[in-house]
């Protein structure tokens, strides 16, 4: 059953104004609608790319966006700053209005947009509770019935009966996310807010969230920059860029799509050459970095049974006592592989001058997928001389018996291959 629906939503703003513009742009609106022709201002507007000087005093925050959830789906909405995710939930909300398009639903929404969005900071924790019970339209005795159990979910009981206004910022989270998790709406939305709370408080969350989709079968709209968790938790997921929908489907899919795609220095011929201009007197200059094969030829494409060289190429302007250059392999979604230091095998001091060193990563060691090198470089304790950067991405295919390529392959960030021995001991009597 489908339970919530968007067609062709929009929202437009006005830019460098509090409001919706001007008193001549609202009368020449009321005009178009009195002679039934359409806002002339829905004609004009820049897209929303944040980092272009504005060509107009309008700008669509999100555009011509359409998609249903069925009841029970955990949605993923993900996307970079701007992109217009807060927006979306919003409007999805009734916090705001749309623009253009409509939005049907069934059943009660309730949303957790920013820290503490719907309490009253002079009202208790307790208190806020039966507020926040009563505008999801839910009587007395229902959210007393539930009144321990998100107390007892959110850790605050020596707080509950303290004005909310003297919680910190993680405690009015885990309050809020109780309140709307517990209070058993249809409609479950839920924005970064998440990302304030602890580790233990957003595993706590994501597991609750979990049992209200697939236990409950209530619906969940999601928003997060830990794609981890999107996912994990997620049935489907659409992928937003400058206010539009440029990718919808399972949650495996968009992520690997919006990583793929986020505005970075990568580069798939194999070898990475930071921007030095700004860094003529700097102590280290990162001159290149490098992936080879193992006939030494540039690469990004490598089968799990070859090793991977990486090269480094860096300029000294003054001697350097424990310089230290770590290489760190990450997934797409930003875990961390492993970590290796330049210092863990040469630790002699270096005098001017450029240099070249090289890392050779094993065979047979890692999965089927996509990864990333960063690179940073210091003195412990001493100084920072490189920020970490991700300089490249390459990409690791592993191949059956028979020379195809595997097109699944076992869960774990690594594959190693090990040798496995199995010895009779005894014959069947």
């Amino acid at each position: 059953m489908i339970i919530l629906k968007a067609t062709n939503i929009s929202k437009q703003y006005r830019l460098g104004l509090v409001g919706t513009g001007t008193i001549s742009h609202d009368l020449n609106r009321w005009w178009a609608s009195v002679r039934g022709k359409e806002d002339p201002y829905l004609k004009v507007g820049a897209v929303n790319d944040r980092s272009l000087k504005a060509e107009s005093n309008y700008v669509w925050a999100i555009q011509d966006i359409n998609f249903e959830v069925r009841k029970g789906e955990v949605l993923g909405i993900i996307g970079k700053n701007g992109a217009g995710k807060s927006t979306l939930l919003k409007i999805l909300s009734r916090v705001t209005a749309p623009t253009t398009g409509e939005i049907k639903t069934k059943g009660r929404i309730a949303s957790l947009l920013e820290v503490g969005t719907g309490f009253h900071p002079e009202l208790t924790g307790r208190e806020n509770i039966y507020l926040n019970g009563a505008i999801l339209g839910m009587t007395k005795a229902e959210i007393r019935s539930k009144e321990q159990e998100i107390i007892d979910f959110s850790g605050c009981q020596m707080y509950v009966d303290t004005p909310v206004k003297r919680y910190s910022s993680g405690m009015r989270v885990r309050l809020a996310f109780a309140v709307a998790a517990f209070l058993e709406p249809d409609i479950l939305v839920i924005d970064e807010v998440l990302a304030v709370g602890d580790a233990e408080f957003q595993k706590k969350a994501i597991g609750k969230m979990q049992d209200i989709s697939r236990g409950d079968g209530r619906t969940v709209l999601f928003v997060s920059h830990n794609m981890v968790a999107v996912r994990d938790l997620c049935t489907r997921a659409i992928v937003l860029e400058h206010g539009k929908t440029v990718f919808e489907g399972t949650a495996e899919e968009s992520v690997e799509y919006y990583l793929h795609t986020e505005n970075r220095k990568l580069t798939n011929t194999g070898i990475y050459y930071p921007d030095n201009s700004k860094h003529e007197d700097s102590e280290f200059l990162l001159n290149s970095v490098s992936l080879h094969n193992e006939k030494d030829e540039q690469a990004a494409l490598f089968l799990s049974e070859q090793k991977i060289k990486v090269k480094f190429s860096y300029k000294l302007t003054k001697e350097m006592k424990d310089l230290r250059v770590n290489l760190t392999v990450l997934t797409n979604d930003e875990s961390i592989v492993f970590v290796t230091s330049s210092h863990d095998a040469d630790t002699t001091n270096k005098s001017p001058g450029t240099y070249t060193s090289s890392v050779m990563l094993p065979s047979h060691f890692f999965n089927k997928g996509h990864y990333r090198i960063r690179i940073n470089a210091g003195i412990p304790n001493v100084k920072v001389l490189l920020k970490p950067v991700v300089a490249l991405e390459f990409e690791i295919e592993k191949l059956t018996a028979s020379g195809s390529r595997v097109t699944e392959v076992f869960p774990g960030i690594t594959a190693p291959n090990f040798n496995w021995q199995v010895s009779k001991i005894s014959d069947e009597t």
